[in-house]
């Protein structure tokens, strides 16, 4: 077991247990009476958010972060405002400062990120002829 399924585990205990305090002492006080398989149900509800949400953030924790510079050389995108030899590049719905490694581009055009400079990217026009972005 890990740490964070153990946390999960002992935080879902207390979140239960303060849902019984409330609907069984704390509700009544108001004059709101839940009977006992309602509390059952909402515990169950509850059980069944708290596994969801478990499985969810593991699963998002476990991915592979793909982040930085060298690993967008490779990807496409389109220049969104002209490059002269620099602009900005969207990639993935983000924008870029770019620098052109093949002269101007006008808005619109297919790059392809070929490298870096510091922060720049280093773009090239695609091969593609269409000007729709397929990635973002």
């Amino acid at each position: 077991m890990t740490g964070r399924l153990i946390f999960s585990i002992i935080s879902t205990i207390l979140e239960e247990t303060a849902i019984v305090i409330i609907v069984r002492w704390g509700l009544p006080q108001a004059g709101i009476q839940i009977p006992l398989w309602g509390l059952v149900i909402i515990m169950a509800a509850w059980a069944g958010y708290s596994v969801f949400t478990h499985r969810l953030g593991t699963r998002a924790l476990l991915r592979k972060q793909v982040v930085g510079l060298p690993h967008m050389i490779g990807t496409s995108g389109v220049v969104a405002s002209p490059l002269t030899p620099e602009g900005l590049v969207r990639i993935k719905g983000e924008l870029w400062v770019a620098k052109s490694a093949s002269g101007e581009m006008k808005r619109g055009k297919k790059v392809i990120v070929v490298g870096q400079e510091r922060l720049k990217l280093m773009v090239c026009q695609s091969s593609s002829t269409d000007s729709s972005e397929d990635n973002g």
